[in-house]
This record gives C-alpha cells, structure tokens and sequence, in this order.
C-alpha cells in the first residue's frame, strides 16, 4: 500500500512531588512500515512505579512491534502483570496506538483515561470497539489517519490536577478534550502539545503535582521523502542519474559540499551563491542554488550535525532546542530539515574527488553517514543510504 501519512511523536511528563523518578513511562517503536507508541502508569510513584511502568511500556511496544495482535498482546500483559490485593486494580495501566503509513490507525485503552482525537481542530469521535480481556474492560479505537490529525494519550494524574487542592474546578475528562480542542494550533508539534497541556495541569497542581502526570502525543503528517546528495558518484557517467533522483524528491532536495553543488547546478543550469552571513567560526557558509532547498559545505558541517545528533538522542531538551533553532548556519538548517523530514535517503557519492581523495576518507565520510543514520532513525526519521 502507499503511504499516505508519516507520524510525529513526543511526550513530556511532570513528577509528583518530591520523586526524582517518574511513575509513567512512553515507549517507542518504529520502522519504515508501523508506528507503536506505548503509554504505562504505573500504581502509585517513585521506583516501584517508575519499573512497573518500564516493564509494561517495553514488553508490549516489543510484542505489538513484532507483530502480535493488539488483543493478543494485551492477554499477555495482563495476564503477566500483578494485581494490587488491597485496590484490586492492575500495578500497571497502559495505553496503545498502533499507526501504519497508509493511515490504518487503532488505540488500546486498558483502565486508562480515554485519549482526545483532534481532527480539522476540532474534537474528533473514531469507531468504538469494546471488549474483556482478564475480566477488565478494553476499548479500541478503529480509524483512517489523515494529515494534520492530533491524537493524545495521557496518565490519570492529568484529570486529578488540583482535586486535593480545591483548584480542580471541574477539571476532568470533557473538560481536558475541549481544553485541547481550543489550545491546539495549525503547526503545532505534538511536543508543544504536550507542554501546554503540562502547564495548565501544573498549575491546577500548584505547582506541586500530586500524581505522575504524562501526555503523548502523535501528530499525522503529509508523508514526502528528502533527498540529500552527498558527493559525486564514482561513475561520472552517473551524474545525470543521481541528480534526476534528487529533483524527484516529494521533499526538500539538499547537496552537501561544494563538488557536489557544482555537479547538480552543470545540470540544472544554475550557480550556487554562497551566503557569507551564515558562515561561523566553526561551520563554513551555505549557499542558495535555485531548484534546491538546501546547498552546505560538506565535511565540516555534517560532522557537526553528527555530534549533535548524537547529543539529542540522549537528551530530548536538546532535541526540542535544535528542531526549533532559528540560527541559519549550514549545519542549523541541515540538521532542521533532517528533523522535519518524514524519511530520508541519502545519495552517497563514492567518487574520488578533492574532497575526498582516500579510501580512508571515503570509509569515514560513509560511516559519518551511517552515525547520523542511526541517530536520525533513533528519533522516528526514516532513514535510507544508496551508494553510488
């Protein structure tokens, strides 16, 4: 099937008070056919909450990502997981999307708050499915993502803000939809999503929550493929080939390094302009090609845009912090776009040229390549390398 959506996800938490670890736990999982988001409450706080949660969000992103049923998986966990003698209610509650990229979307609610569908920006109601499973209540949402469609999952400790407090003030579920439905703007990421509801729950809390509170969100975007030609090939007869590969882009088209930007605008009759505002001590200038989005220097500036890469998987602050930069370096825009993407394929020249007159250097500039591969997959970009 073709893809018609690609998915962009974040969530963010607030810790009850005085715990260091968070009761809740997110889980991703993806690849260049599904996407698995997991959301795990664990009972109570602190470390007992923080591994339940751990354990229940890792073992059913794991069974669902493999393939597993969505009822199936959820036998399993419940039948795995331990049940609280006195409360008589699971140690750990959860919440499953389940996302492929023609649009076929469900979500699993087990003992959860129900999650918001936001369509044109407005509360949207997919198709129910009730069942039992361990003698528990389940409910799966049944529907068709399509571009610009928010859904959000969230921990209890959203709709008991401020209850021990008196500032709750009818703050519960229909009021926690519409507050959604209002807030949410055309652009916004599910990170931003994510934060404004955290802040107004933080100060219905008072800013002391009084429960783990956790929104994830997942955002449906338009799929398009980026294209970025690193290199000329080894073939110069080649040429032509590759550069048509990256007009064709349904994305944002990008050379990186001067021989490069000389070969595609030979071809589409063109100079590269460099645009010396943007150079800095540490990253050579861009430059503006009309037909392409983006023309950087090559080396220095995708060393760059490795080593922060490589930073942001660690720390999703960062991340947010790079996504959201209005610097207009090379390594600042390149490192956008790649964050923007909703997949991307690199075109790696294998010629030997100025820039790359060893096989030592060829070996690195592939696996410079590969490090911001893996990184660009590790925050839910698609990745693709063709050599040539």
């Amino acid at each position: 099937m073709t893809d018609t959506v690609h998915i962009h996800a974040d969530w963010k938490s607030l810790n009850h008070v005085h715990e260091e670890l968070c009761g809740d736990r997110v889980m991703i999982r993806r690849d260049d056919k599904s996407f698995v988001m997991v959301l795990a409450d664990g009972l109570g706080s602190g470390v007992k909450a923080n591994i339940l949660s751990t354990l229940t969000s890792t073992i059913i992103s794991e069974m669902v990502f493999s393939g597993m049923d969505l009822t199936e998986a959820v036998e399993t966990i419940t039948a795995t997981l331990p049940v609280c003698q006195d409360r008589e209610v699971a140690y750990s509650t959860f919440n499953i999307i389940q996302i492929f990229y023609d649009g076929r979307a469900a979500v699993v609610q087990y003992d959860s708050p129900n999650a918001v569908f936001i369509r044109g920006f407005s509360l949207y109601h997919p198709e129910e499915e009730h069942i039992e499973v361990s003698g528990k209540p389940l409910t799966i949402y049944h529907m068709n993502l399509q571009p610009d469609d928010y859904i959000i999952m969230f921990s209890d400790g959203i709709l008991y803000a401020g209850t021990e407090m008196e500032l709750n003030l009818g703050w519960g579920q229909k009021e926690v939809e519409e507050f959604l439905a209002s807030e949410i703007r055309p652009g916004d990421s599910p990170g931003e999503v994510a934060r404004i509801l955290l802040a107004n729950v933080n100060a219905l809390y008072g800013g002391a929550p009084g429960d783990d509170s956790t929104v994830a969100c997942v955002h449906a975007i338009p799929a398009s493929e980026t294209y970025v030609m690193i290199g000329p090939p080894k073939d110069k007869e080649a040429d032509q080939e590759v550069v048509r590969k990256l007009l064709s882009a349904t994305g944002k088209k990008i050379c990186c390094g001067g021989t490069t930007a000389s070969v595609v605008g030979r071809f589409i009759g063109r100079e590269a302009v460099t645009d010396q505002d943007s150079m800095r001590p540490d990253v050579p200038p861009k430059a503006f090609m009309d037909g392409i989005d983006l023309v950087t220097e090559g080396l220095l500036t995708l060393q760059k845009v490795s080593r922060w890469l490589t930073k942001a998987c660690d720390d999703r602050d960062f991340l947010e912090e790079l996504r959201t930069s209005r610097e207009q370096d090379g390594a600042s825009c390149l490192i956008r776009e790649l964050l923007e993407a909703t997949s991307v394929t690199f075109l790696v020249g294998l010629s030997d040229n100025a820039e790359n007159n060893s096989i030592s250097s060829l070996k690195d500039k592939i696996a410079l390549i590969r490090d911001i591969s893996y990184c660009l997959q590790k925050v839910g970009v698609i990745c693709r390398i063709e050599c040539k």
